[in-house]
């Protein structure tokens, strides 16, 4: 394929490695293909379909490096579903009869762009599927490689995400001050909630990270400084099936104990008995344009610690979120790497003139390539069975509980 110019977009939630992806492709261009034009739309689907774009010129690509260094995404990020046309036209972005879709595709002419980089979580690469195939059902010259980026690592058949393993280690760190809260009051009940709607795997991969850290640490339990009131005691992620009640009693055995309980607690946990609780009795459950139940508005940290306190006799609650602080962080060297594979992989895909989404292929003995975007969807669950895993919960004492039954 004859490549002359291509288009960059970030979409969807933040992630750890969206600044560096941009980055790593800005670089990646110049050094083999440095004769091909590059923009950059702004704030996504939201840019593209109001045709904002940066240039990116020869001062941008010498300093390309630079974007490495931070978090968030520089050329700004959207939520847009191009196939939800009321949704678009209510926000402005399209005009009342006009197909999203063919506006978008049609700016991509209108910009000269022979590939389209979509940078995003499952949201994203399925919007950017349906691009895909409606550019080639209407026979636009035009093709799309997405790279997975989210922090719930929940893409088929990607095996690891972009920017997951970062967040992982940032939530970690959020906890390392959180958990000094207990110190403020007797029977303390901390709830560290994690982002991961439908997957666990950030929680349980936070749980891991913060847990082996403690085994490195210094102690003096002889004054309360004891690696035991510091420690996670709860896991709790949308896979697993929780006994509320067994996990009381154990909980209120920990609290006498020790004084304080640490839970961590996936956002996407029991939010199918929350929603339904709420429609029972009569509630409007709000949704965002992907049909997504919105969950600062079901807000399971609190429900969670509700259904705790009162149980194990908390005196003090505090429920804390490390997804905002987490999901901005630059990548860490384990994710520089892989955006590095993915960037290279991403180049060599759009100029032999494929689409797909780059990334490990599961269903293909995890070879990096572009997977087919047919493949692609989110809402990948967390494989609750691996050994790490299953060590974790042995080491928190924690009973793994039943698979729930929607995985």
């Amino acid at each position: 394929m004859n490549v002359k110019k291509v288009g960059i977009l970030t979409a969807g939630g933040l992630a750890p490695c969206l600044s560096s992806a941009i980055g790593g492709l800005i670089q990646r261009y110049t050094e083999i293909a440095p004769d091909v034009e590059i923009i950059c739309y702004t704030n996504g689907y939201w840019g593209l379909l109001k045709g904002l774009s940066i240039k990116v010129t020869p001062d941008i690509r010498e300093s390309a490096g630079v974007l490495h260094l931070y978090g968030g995404s520089p050329i700004g990020n959207s939520r847009v579903k191009l196939t939800n046309v009321k949704d678009c036209v209510k926000r402005g972005l399209v005009k009342e009869g006009e197909d999203p879709q063919k506006v978008a595709a049609d700016q991509l002419v209108a910009d000269h762009v022979d590939v389209l980089h979509t940078i995003g979580g499952d949201d994203t690469n399925t919007a950017a599927a349906d691009l895909a195939a409606y550019l080639a059902e209407n026979d636009y010259d035009l093709r799309v490689i997405g790279m997975p980026k989210t922090i719930d690592n929940d893409i088929y058949p990607i095996r690891q995400t972009l920017g997951a393993w970062t967040a992982a280690e940032h939530a970690a760190n959020h906890f390392t001050n959180v958990v000094a809260e207990h110190n403020s009051s007797p029977r303390m009940l901390i709830i560290h909630e994690i982002m991961g709607r439908h997957c666990g795997w950030l929680a349980a991969a936070t749980a891991k990270e913060y847990h082996d850290r403690l085994k490195t640490k210094p102690w003096l339990p002889e004054l309360g400084l004891s690696r035991e009131r510091h420690d996670v005691h709860a896991v709790y992620l949308p896979e697993l099936e929780i006994d509320l009640d067994a996990e009381a009693e154990r909980l209120m055995r920990i609290m006498d104990e020790h004084g304080n309980v640490n839970i961590f607690l996936s956002e996407g946990a029991g939010v199918d008995a929350i929603v339904a609780a709420k429609e029972a009795a009569g509630e409007e459950i709000i949704r965002d344009a992907f049909g997504h139940v919105q969950l600062d508005f079901i807000n399971p940290g609190q429900y969670f610690a509700k259904q705790f306190a009162e149980k194990i006799k908390a005196e003090k609650v505090l429920v804390q979120k490390s997804g905002y602080y987490s999901r901005a962080a630059a990548a860490n060297a384990k994710d520089l790497n892989l955006i590095k594979s993915c960037v290279d992989t991403a180049v060599e895909s759009a100029l032999a003139g494929h689409s797909g989404v780059v990334g490990h292929d599961e269903d293909n003995q995890g070879i990096m390539r572009a997977c087919e975007f047919e493949r692609i969807k989110g809402g990948k669950p967390f494989n609750a069975n691996q050994d790490w895993f299953d060590e974790l919960l042995s080491e928190l004492g924690q009973p793994k509980g039943a698979l729930a039954a929607a995985h």
